[in-house]
């Protein structure tokens, strides 16, 4: 967590395949958004971690009961969630896959979670791909900048508000980002997240 994955090029692929196949994690973290408000979750039905890294997201949902399915376009990443998931009897299906070429399907899932990533054009997509009264728990870096951390490039950070302007067309139920209003040492900086729901 803490790196923020962009459109894919050939150069961010080496660099991610790199990042990935050095990471030793013994226990994979979901991101805040999921882990703070995951009593909002279905008792059952089918999830998605969508450019899943590593699966902290993934484990969690699969250990709240959830049909997991996990992407990324890491070989190394889904390699590694693979076999944690088999270590720890979890069902998660971890496949490789680009989403931007082949976004979900409509209508396939109760659940998907997005965390550091982020291609705008998908959204209508992740809209569309959760069924009714289906949620999407969303968690990526914006502009309003305090500390280090994140991608350097404006172009793959949040305006103001942004994240409810991409997913307009769903029903806020959390919405969170603090900017730099009042005393940045505390809450939750550099990031928005959101849960919202069809």
């Amino acid at each position: 967590m803490g790196r923020v994955r962009t459109a894919r090029t050939a150069h961010h692929s080496k660099k991610w395949e790199m990042h990935y196949q050095s990471q030793a994690v013994a226990h994979p973290q979901s991101c805040y958004v999921l882990s703070e408000y995951q009593h909002l979750l279905p008792d059952h039905g089918y999830a998605l971690d969508l450019a899943c890294g590593m699966g902290g997201n993934a484990v969690l949902l699969a250990k709240r009961g959830l049909q997991v399915t996990a992407w990324d376009f890491s070989e190394a990443a889904i390699k590694g969630l693979s076999a944690y998931a088999s270590s720890n009897e979890l069902k998660i299906l971890a496949e490789v896959r680009d989403v931007e070429d082949s976004p979900p399907e409509i209508e396939t899932f109760d659940v998907i979670v997005v965390s550091y990533f982020l291609e705008r054009d998908l959204a209508p997509f992740l809209m569309q791909a959760l069924r009714p009264g289906g949620l999407l728990f969303y968690q990526t870096f914006i502009r309003d900048v305090v500390s280090d951390g994140g991608p350097r490039n404006p172009q793959y950070r949040l305006a103001r508000g942004e994240l409810l302007d991409l997913f307009a067309d769903l029903h806020p139920l959390i919405y969170r980002e603090e900017g730099s209003q009042g005393d940045v040492s505390q809450g939750l900086r550099n990031e928005a997240l959101l849960v919202a729901q069809r």
